[in-house]
Formats: C-alpha cells, structure tokens, sequence
C-alpha cells in the first residue's frame, strides 16, 4: 500500500473553472457544455467540450508563452492551488518538487498556425515559438514559473496519459527522489487530432452516448486537472495503480478486455483490496463501438458481483491525454464532497444499455482512491 496524498487540486475543462463550478455542473450532470463548433473540421460542426471561461493572463515572466493555450490552460489550474504549492516549496524546496505532466496535443494547434503562415508567406509568424511544440513544453512552463528544480516531465501515452503521470509522480515519491509533486494532465482542442478522429469516422456529430446501443462515436474536449501530491496525509489518498499494455492494435483494443483487466486487477493487488471493496469506477466510457463493449466485459469480469459505475465523457468530451487526470479530479471531488452521502458523477446517456456485452486503446490503466480519514 503506497503513502501518496493528493494534498490540493486545481482544475478546468468544459464544466467549468475552478473545484466548486466544476463540482456543481458535474453532479447536476450538466450536458449543456458539449456544443457544436464549426472552424474544425471543413464542412462540420462537431460537438466538442471547450473551456468557455476566461483563462488568466500569462505573468510577465512566462511572455514567451502567452499564445500557447496549453500552457495557459495549464496556469488556470495551478493558479487555483498556488497558495498550496508556495507552501510546499517553502517547506520542501524547490529542488525537492517535481513536475509530471500527461499531454499529446502541447502546442500543435500553434504550430498548426504558424506552418500554415510559412507556407502561405515563406516566412514563420513573428509570434511562433518551436518550443510551444515539444512535449516537454507544458512541464517546462510550470517549472519556470515556479522555479522549481526537481525532476520534470511529460508522458504521453495517449489516453492514459495522466493517469501515468499520477502514478510516475507516486513513484518518485516511493523512491524518495522527490518530497512533493505536482502531477495531471494537459490538453486543448486542436484541428490535428479533432481531424484524425473524423478521418477514422469515430467523432458523434451530437452529445456522446457511452455504453448505449446507439452509441456513434466520441466528442473531443479539453482540460487541465493537477494536483499536488505529497507523503504527508491529505483529503485523498491514491491507494495503488495499474498499468498494462496488451499491444493488440494501434487503434482498438482487444475486445476480451485483457490489457483493462490486467489494469485493474493490479490496481487492486497494489491497494491489498478485493473487487467486493470498490464503491466506484469511473470508466473510460469513450462511446465507440469496440471501447464499450470490451470495457463492459472488463468490468463485468473483474466485479462480478456488480460495481456502481459511469462515465462522465457526456458531460466533458474526451480531453484525450488529460482524461485520466480529470476523472481522478472527479473521484476527488466525490470523496471530499460535504454532504452526509457523498454524491457520485453522473452518467448522461438514453439507457439503452448494449446487448450481449455487458456480461457476454490498447494500453489502460488504474488507480484507487479513499478519503484519507478512513486511511489507515
């Protein structure tokens, strides 16, 4: 059983900014956010879950990085517990704080920009910057504004993306490299990946319908979820994760769930829990046609004795590599929540479940979670 606290949480997506608007529209189960939006994809007006709020200016130091809206996406999240991280920097210092990131899409939209202006100009805008690109950009950005030196980077491993890094950032914390670690995901609409998804005909031109027989497709959003994570009990404690990679296909998974089963029974052998101990899961839940099914036999083949379970991409969209931030973000909404029974998110979809699935991407991953006043 690991020692890792998720101390404070800062995040924003299509719900909202901010723990109490998201919380709110997510437990109300809010499906007004995925709206239509034309500019995308020639011809279409997907629904897709934007961040409609402001987000913050840039501070003077981070100029440079004022037209990335990855970047900027990332900032409104850990402004919200900068109070926190300054707190731990004073106690830990700045070379004992890491930084893990989950992205994919970083700054490609910019950089969609500026090669769409050098091959119509043969010049690159004066604004784009190569460095809004690379994957590690995100991190860097964090690091740079807080002057932190411990060990930062991002992973990028599709939609488990942040999920991985929470559980890279429990490592360096079981390892002792680090005292402290902001950990997450990152990502923001962009016409490169909204554009391969229509190509392979997996976008549903309405709201997503998970795990319903009429289920077309996904809706692709953005966000940005981060916590800080430390030894030092907290509100949640990330009891143990999985991870597991069945290399079946590039794009599908294998629809006997292998790989999602492998995940999670590892997760539970990390926490030391059995199936019959799990309150909730929160699924991936994508609303494709090979995702669901082999999801739903994953689930049903791991509890069988039946969980409660949902998935929230009716409400956000797919934020693609900072999915799996932001529904452990829900998680921890749930296990802080005031009220006497804790509320558990919402499924939003007709209630045609699938037939001869539910009991009949090829990497997952897993991870537990409990108030930390019921930790032992």
């Amino acid at each position: 059983m690991s020692h890792a606290y998720l101390n404070a949480l800062g995040v924003t997506c299509t719900l909202g900014s901010g723990k109490a608007a998201v919380a709110e529209a997510l437990f109300a189960g809010d499906d007004r956010c995925l709206q239509p939006e034309s500019g995308w994809i020639p011809g279409h007006a997907p629904s897709l879950g934007a961040v409609r709020t402001p987000l913050p200016a840039m501070p003077e130091s981070l100029a440079a990085s004022r037209d990335n809206r990855c970047n900027r996406l990332l900032l409104a999240a850990a402004m919200e517990i900068e109070g926190d991280i300054r707190t731990a920097i004073a106690h830990y210092g700045s070379e004992r704080i890491g930084i893990v990131l989950g992205t994919s899409t970083g700054g490609i939209e910019e950089a969609t920009d500026g090669l769409a202006a050098w091959r119509r100009d043969g010049t690159w805008p004066s604004e784009y910057r190569y460095a809004h690109q690379e994957l590690a950009g995100p991190a860097e950005c964090l690091a740079e504004w807080l002057g932190l030196a411990g060990p930062c980077y991002v992973i990028s491993t599709a939609c488990t993306s942040g999920a991985r890094a929470l559980i890279s950032a429990q490592r360096l914390l079981q390892a002792g490299v680090c005292d402290a670690v902001l950990c997450g995901g990152v990502d923001t609409l962009a016409r490169l990946p909204i554009n391969g998804f229509h190509a392979l005909e997996a976008l549903d031109p309405a709201r997503c319908n998970p795990f319903s027989r009429h289920r077309h497709g996904i809706n692709i959003g953005e966000a940005a979820a981060l916590f800080l994570m430390t030894r030092e009990r907290g509100p949640v404690q990330l009891l143990g994760s999985g991870a597991s990679s069945d290399a079946h296909h590039m794009s599908a998974p294998d629809p006997d769930g292998r790989g999602a089963m492998q995940a999670m029974r590892a997760a539970l052998a990390d926490a030391g829990l059995q199936p019959a101990q799990i309150d909730y899961l929160n699924l991936h839940g994508t609303a494709t046609e090979h995702n669901d099914c082999m999801e739903s036999r994953a689930v049903a083949e791991v509890f069988a004795d039946g969980v409660p379970c949902a998935s929230t991409k009716s409400l956000t969209g797919h934020t693609l590599a900072a999915a799996g931030a932001l529904e452990a973000a829900f998680c921890w909404l749930s296990l802080t929540d005031d009220r006497i029974a804790r509320r558990l998110p919402p499924q939003a979809w007709d209630g045609a479940a699938i037939r001869n699935c539910l009991r009949c991407a090829s990497s997952a991953s897993a991870s537990i979670y409990r108030p930390a006043a019921r930790a032992v």
